[in-house]
């Protein structure tokens, strides 16, 4: 129970890896507010599983100017957070000369400003109480590139930089801020490309296989949790050997 105690926000709970930290994070003791789009079917049951420490905070992380109130209203509901995981995200991808400006900043704003303007918001606080560990949810796209998503590369490149420059910030205040790259991952998305699509993915990985939400949980658990207390400004890949 290495989160014995602890309170965790976590954004894009509602399914995928977003679901699977917030249940690993449950499973070791925090308390957690989840924060999503849409509520998840499953969750009066999942709120009763875990007995009551699992909060739901529907909002939309496009809506900016409505988001800062929002999280400061939770914020104060939970009396501070101990762990923030910035994880929500969205795609639009296009190749670069097709796509909109619209998708190009839609996806800007979702993943990389949303990011930030909650980061600040539960960083001021964390900064007061002289304790924290932000989480960012990059990608291996983030930093090595893909065609047809420059849109989301900018924004996990983004989000790089920003754990970077926040984690020189507030060090001294005892803040850690680090980010998790995810390469392939086993999700809607890859489960609906055909079978030669994802044998090829695989072929390039050195584990062979393609990684499992859980395998991210467990990547941000560790950056969340005391056994990371010495590790600040660091992109964890958790790519299979991808890029090593």
């Amino acid at each position: 129970m290495v989160l014995q105690d602890k309170k965790a926000l976590v954004t894009g709970a509602s399914r995928g890896i977003g679901r699977a930290i917030t249940y690993r994070f449950l499973a070791e003791g925090a308390e957690v507010w989840g924060l999503g789009t849409r509520e998840p079917a499953d969750l009066a049951a999942w709120v009763a599983q875990s007995q009551g420490k699992l909060h739901w905070i529907s909002a939309d992380l496009a809506a900016l100017h409505t988001l800062e109130p929002i999280i400061q209203e939770q914020l104060k509901a939970a009396d501070g957070f101990d762990i923030l995981v910035n994880n929500a995200g969205i795609t639009k991808d296009n190749l670069a000369f097709r796509m909109s400006l619209e998708d190009f900043q839609k996806v800007l704003d979702v993943n990389l400003t949303a990011a930030f303007l909650v980061a600040r918001t539960v960083g001021r606080d964390m900064i007061r109480r002289k304790q924290g560990s932000i989480i960012n949810m990059s990608s291996v796209v983030g930093i090595h590139g893909n065609g047809g998503q420059t849109n989301y590369a900018a924004s996990k490149a983004g989000l790089i930089g920003l754990t970077k420059s926040l984690a020189q910030e507030t060090a001294s205040r005892g803040i850690r801020v680090n980010a998790v790259a995810p390469g392939f991952i086993d999700s809607d998305m890859t489960r609906a490309m055909p079978e030669e699509v994802k044998e090829k993915m695989v072929s390039h990985i050195p584990l062979k296989r393609l990684g499992t939400p859980d395998d991210v949980a467990a990547a941000i658990l560790f950056l969340a949790c005391d056994a990371s207390s010495y590790i600040t400004g660091q992109v964890l890949a958790v790519d299979g050997g991808m890029f090593c």
